[in-house]
């Protein structure tokens, strides 16, 4: 027979909170806060409304073409076509007509100082014309499954017709950071060229003036746009976790910039109030399996590590859940090395990990316990036996006797 026990764990070792974790004041008007590691969004605030992005948009750009592009040590020129092709209230990474480059500097570019001249010259260089790598871009967004993003452009400019979400943006950020290529330029800081020309990210521009540390910020794009207002996406590592955060449509005020105040205000919040919780340490007893015919009563099940999860600080053990499933009862038969169950950690019904129970020692038949509960069952057996034995011994005997007598 199989069975599921049921265990919720109200583990005195861990203090039961219950206050509800505030977030800090925030300004932007867009929010949302993803938990790489554990693929699960933390908190999000109007992720899933349509609205301009900004150069958020070159984030589509540049890992676009880093897929489409072959040689990207290849060199290319700048030409005065192509800067024509910028427009004069877009950032620019300063290309001249006749600098000689790389398309790999070009994604530097394109990412670090947000460079519009980049982005465009990065599209024509490689696709024939922008209209071409604009639609390589769609392609990119259908083909990883964004319903609600859109692109007109290369480099972010307000359009009714270039649109995306705080969620979507997630999503292709988190897509873009499993290539090793596309991560190392998210997180580098300043990159010389081969012209010789040193590029430096924009949050150096955004921050010079509002004395703010920004070291917990392993990797970002900014952007802004009228309609966008400022936008910044960031990857930080926050007690052990990579997390992504999105603020979109935050304002700017005297010198203080809201997508670089606000980010690092969660960065800070989520540092004090998220870690890794150890929920069920190492060891601890989970069932015990009751064993027949043994010299042990039963068979304790112990947790085999320690059960974390990436929790807020004001998270409640009630909501953790211990279930096993598998054997209600173990025997002799039962053979060492063999699995017998299964137990399934989750809090909040969402599993943390499943654990397979194997039998780690013998179980030894105990020939004591088999007459304790049988006893009464054997001495009528056992007068049946010795009778049985006595007729067939008497009956043999006189068969016996009855044989020699006809011999003589």
């Amino acid at each position: 027979m199989k069975k599921k026990i049921l265990l919720i764990i109200l583990c005195t070792w861990i203090p039961i909170r219950i206050s509800a974790l505030e977030y800090p004041n925030l300004n932007s008007k867009v929010i949302e806060i993803y938990d790489f590691n554990d693929q699960k969004i933390l908190y999000e605030k109007n992720a899933k409304d349509v609205i301009s992005i900004a150069s958020l948009t070159k984030i589509a750009t540049t890992i676009t073409a880093i897929e489409n592009i072959e040689n990207l040590e290849e060199e290319v020129i700048i030409t005065p076509e192509i800067l024509r092709t910028v427009d004069v209230e877009a950032s620019t990474a300063g290309l001249r007509a006749g600098d000689r480059l790389t398309y790999k500097d070009l994604l530097y570019a394109s990412m670090l100082p947000s460079g519009a001249d980049a982005t465009n010259a990065l599209a024509i260089q490689s696709s024939g014309s922008i209209e071409n790598f604009v639609s390589k871009m769609n392609d990119l967004v259908k083909r990883i499954g964004l319903e609600n993003t859109h692109f007109i452009n290369v480099t972010g400019l307000d359009n009714e017709n270039h649109y995306s979400t705080a969620d979507e943006i997630r999503k292709l950020l988190e897509y873009a950071l499993k290539n090793p290529l596309f991560q190392k330029i998210y997180t580098t800081r300043e990159y010389t060229m081969t012209n010789g020309k040193t590029l430096k990210t924009t949050l150096y521009t955004y921050s010079k003036n509002m004395d703010i540390d920004l070291s917990p910020i392993q990797g970002s794009k900014s952007g802004f746009t009228n309609q966008a207002g400022y936008c910044l996406s960031t990857l930080s590592n926050i007690n052990g976790h990579q997390i992504i955060i999105l603020v979109l449509n935050a304002p700017k005020i005297g010198t203080n910039y809201y997508n670089i105040s606000d980010s690092i205000d969660l960065i800070h919040f989520l540092n004090q109030n998220y870690k890794e919780e150890t929920l069920v340490s190492e060891g601890t007893l989970i069932a015990n399996i009751p064993i027949k015919f043994s010299e042990e009563e039963t068979y304790p099940i112990y947790a085999q590590e320690n059960i974390k999860k990436y929790l807020p600080s004001d998270y409640d053990i009630n909501n953790l859940k211990i279930e096993y499933h598998g054997l209600n009862e173990l025997s002799y038969k039962n053979q060492k090395g063999e699995k017998i169950g299964t137990i399934i950690y989750s809090y909040k019904d969402e599993v943390i990990k499943n654990e397979e129970v194997i039998l780690k020692s013998e179980i030894k038949l105990s020939i004591q316990k088999i007459i304790q509960k049988y006893g009464i069952y054997l001495i009528p057996i056992l007068f049946v036996v010795i009778s049985l034995t006595i007729i067939i011994i008497h009956h043999l005997r006189k068969k016996k006797r009855t044989s020699k007598k006809r011999k003589h």
